[in-house]
């Protein structure tokens, strides 16, 4: 697939905030005019999501001032040119975020291989004026691009030299940017932690195993998957994590010899523990450490034969290309295209081909041929047998994500136990994915000797006594389960901290792990107060963030907030297709989140909504007849649908039936209103591939956490912790897992509105509304994405020396 985006930039009208501005222009100041291209390509395969980078390019690069062209069927049509590369318009973008693969088309093209090819394409851009490329694909789609423009003088000349190019054109023409988007399911490029349509992707997946495994349960069978990844196990590896997979197959780590032997070990083990299935997940590309493939039938022909268990075994196949996009993947999109466009319009003759890409809640610049080198290298490092460099290569989320699945599937529980309790308790709301969590604190706490107790309804069963020992085969299965199987109330210890004391004694209970929202952090925080009256409430604690509202302070992201997510983007979906037949009808419709806005925002990101009407974002009479005469425009072009969101605790008096009432009544004649309040459905559901895997990685690390700060706080035969750094929240800060103290965090809380001062993703709402096609939008770009190195990040070359 391909698009090409042509700009002429006339700075003097330039729209947009002034830091904006001075970011288009800091390199070439003094040009009144200046050509800037866009050119996406894809390889063949198409990865959904792609569509949300497009339309992202095309109108951030329309409210800049440029011209957009697409570029139809890929490289191809880049060399063929004519018909192949046509004007984009912020209306031939709509109604896209949607779909799945590219609307714009994909073809293999051999011609650009070859130099005749490449002048071809570069006499086209030429010809229009073109001098930016946007790349997405693959690591062969941008590696030809960068080739391209590592050649581009010497193409130019030899389209002068034959006449085809006059002197001028190629003098303004004399040098070719480009950026790169990776648009791939595997996830196989390195220096991004997400690829465009890795989350749909598992999407697709999880759907599946969720079905296959009714089904194994029901008849006592064993069922192995073959998901795709030829070169890279990202997907089997996340799909193991997300359905407490006995086994994973994964290339760049292969299975130590005697493999077979193990396998059947582990199958024998889980139906002794209780389990009525077992689940294998199975990489296309997997392999033993001679490199010999394994397959499919390889595993189910072993299984059955030595183990006489009932096995299937199902090849997913294409299935996991096609679909509607994820939230994720329509944000990552979104995000990406934006980026795009802003670092082509900062790049210099001088600026090497870079690429766009998410590390942690990040978007991040690296050089494109650094990350298309270290992929090589992991292939290199798999051939030559340095498997363990291979995972490091893969980048950091690759290994934790591996460390994880090592740590709850290949190691045995130890027969010595550690005589340590940790108490595992749910408060607040509940959520998708908080199962997942348990399980994995759970298990990984088995592994490390102790016993863990499940307490029940909140701090009401801690304070009651509801506490009993849990273990390993009650969890099975969890990862795959909404809500809160443990039980979960929003009630907070306050006078029950005496009687919670004297549990804590009774049930000789050494840490505490308390999984929720805001009323986890609330409870926590009183716990930590209370230890001056309570010496048993000096015992080690981690809050994990677990609410659909994501408002808890100390991380960026909770668990249950993708499925959430998820759902009120499904649902507007449909809502916005409902008026597909109708035509000029705007929705009013409220989500969840009390006074923290993330859901509306993002929400509004991933169905292309016109506004997300939030509380930390003040909005005034003004503003609501400003989104009326907007609609009121869009209403005489081919769009004529809108869709506004609005955060439940938005405004006091500017309620959802007030709008309603308004858009009604100052659209009469224009567009008619609908309303809907989609309540405690986004409670509800099975958790996102996101949320299993969040909670699983959550889970994990804080029982590694607790065991150590058991051993720090063990004197004289006892537990005691009273430091600020015994209790503390774990939440993923822009690039990482970190543990901060509860303490800590008071003076970034707005404790009357329960949400963080500091919220990360309000940097993203001017992208909302550019993308909604309005006028003047001021953009902070004080944070705006700066070139890094992956090599030095992985610290490994070829050859494996450090």
């Amino acid at each position: 697939m391909m698009i090409i985006t042509q700009v002429h930039l006339v700075l003097g009208t330039m729209k947009g905030h002034s830091k904006m501005c001075s970011l288009v222009t800091q390199h070439n100041a003094t040009d009144l005019l200046r050509e800037h291209a866009i050119v996406m390509f894809k390889q063949p395969f198409c990865a959904t999501g792609m569509n949300a980078a497009v339309r992202a390019t095309v109108r951030m690069g329309i409210y800049t001032g440029a011209k957009v062209y697409f570029v139809h069927e890929g490289y191809q049509g880049l060399v063929d040119g004519g018909d192949n590369i046509k004007l984009a318009t912020w209306e031939s973008v709509s109604m896209m975020l949607h779909l799945g693969g590219t609307v714009i088309g994909s073809a293999r093209c051999m011609d650009f291989k070859e130099k005749w090819g490449r002048l071809k394409a570069a006499c086209n851009l030429v010809k229009l004026g073109i001098t930016n490329l946007c790349v997405i694909g693959g690591d062969g789609s941008l590696t030809g691009a960068n080739q391209f423009r590592t050649e581009w003088s010497e193409l130019l000349a030899d389209l002068t030299k034959e006449g085809k190019i006059s002197a001028e054109e190629a003098k303004r023409s004399s040098h070719l940017n480009i950026v790169g988007m990776v648009g791939s399911i595997d996830n196989d490029f390195c220096g991004t932690d997400m690829t465009i349509g890795t989350d749909s992707a598992l999407h697709r997946i999880i759907e599946v195993v969720d079905s296959i495994t009714t089904t194994a349960q029901s008849h006592q069978r064993t069922f192995i998957l073959e998901v795709m990844g030829r070169h890279c196990g990202y997907l089997a590896l996340v799909t193991a994590l997300a359905c407490g997979a006995d086994w994973v197959f994964i290339p760049e780590m292969p299975p130590e010899e005697n493999w077979e032997e193990h396998l059947c070990k582990r199958l024998i083990a889980q139906r002794g523990r209780g389990s009525r299935l077992n689940v294998i997940i199975l990489a296309e590309g997997a392999q033993d450490r001679n490199q010999k493939p394994i397959t499919c039938d390889q595993v189910k022909n072993l299984v059955s034969k030595k183990l006489g268990f009932d096995t299937r075994s199902t090849i997913l196949g294409h299935v996991q290309r096609g679909g509607t996009p994820s939230a994720f993947d329509r944000i990552l999109g979104s995000r990406m295209g934006v980026e795009a466009v802003m670092a082509l319009l900062e790049a210099t003759p001088e600026t090497p081909a870079c690429v766009v890409s998410l590390s942690g809640n990040m978007a991040i610049r690296l050089p494109l041929m650094e990350c298309v080198q270290v992929t090589k290298d992991v292939t290199v490092a798999m051939t030559e047998g340095r498997f363990e460099d291979a995972v490091k290569l893969r980048g950091k989320s690759f290994q934790n994500n591996w460390d994880t699945y090592k740590m709850l599937a290949h190691v045995t529980p130890p027969e010595m136990k550690s005589n340590i309790n940790i108490a595992i308790i749910n408060v607040g709301a509940p959520c998708a994915g908080m199962n997942a969590a348990v399980r994995a604190a759970v298990r990984v706490g088995i592994i490390q000797g102790h016993q863990m107790l499940a307490v029940h309804d909140g701090f009401d069963g801690l304070a009651n006594g509801q506490i009993e020992p849990i273990i390993w085969a009650q969890v099975g299965g969890w990862t795959g389960k909404g809500g809160s199987n443990l039980g979960t109330k929003r009630h907070l210890p306050g006078k029950n901290i005496e009687q919670i004391s004297l549990n804590i004694t009774k049930f000789n209970i050494h840490s505490l792990i308390i999984i929720g929202g805001f009323e986890a952090y609330l409870g926590g925080l009183e716990l930590v107060t209370a230890r001056e009256m309570y010496e048993e409430l000096c015992i080690p604690m981690v809050v994990i963030p677990a609410t659909v509202s994501n408002n808890v302070p100390g991380s960026d992201f909770s668990i249950g907030a993708d499925t959430a997510l998820n759902t009120i983007t499904m649902t507007c979906d449909r809502i916005k297709q409902s008026a597909a037949g109708t035509k000029r009808r705007v929705f009013i419709i409220e989500t969840m989140g009390g006074y923290c806005g993330y859901l509306a925002t993002m929400a509004g990101l991933s169905s292309g909504a016109d506004d997300a009407y939030i509380y930390e974002e003040p909005f005034h009479i003004r503003d609501l007849e400003l989104n009326v005469e907007h609609l009121i425009e869009k209403m005489k072009t081919s769009v004529k649908r809108g869709l506004i969101l609005r955060n439940s605790n938005a405004n006091e008096n500017y309620t959802t039936q007030f709008l309603y009432n308004l858009y009604s009544e100052e659209g009469k004649g224009t567009f008619d209103c609908r309303m809907n309040v989609l309540g405690h459905m986004q409670q509800g559901g099975t958790p996102t591939p996101f949320d299993r895997n969040f909670g699983t990685k959550m889970g994990s690390k804080s029982v590694l956490w607790l065991t150590d700060k058991l051993k720090e706080c063990y004197r004289h035969g006892r537990i005691f912790a009273n430091m600020p750094d015994s209790a503390c929240v774990l939440g993923m800060k822009k690039r990482s897992l970190v543990f901060q103290p509860l303490a800590s965090l008071k003076d970034d809380t707005d404790f009357e509105h329960r949400i963080p001062k500091t919220e990360w993703w309000l940097r993203l709402r001017p992208i909302l509304k550019i993308l909604a096609k309005y006028d003047t939008v001021e953009m902070d770009t004080s944070e705006v994405a700066a070139m890094e190195h992956v090599i030095k990040k992985t610290g490994l070359v070829k050859g494996g020396k450090m």
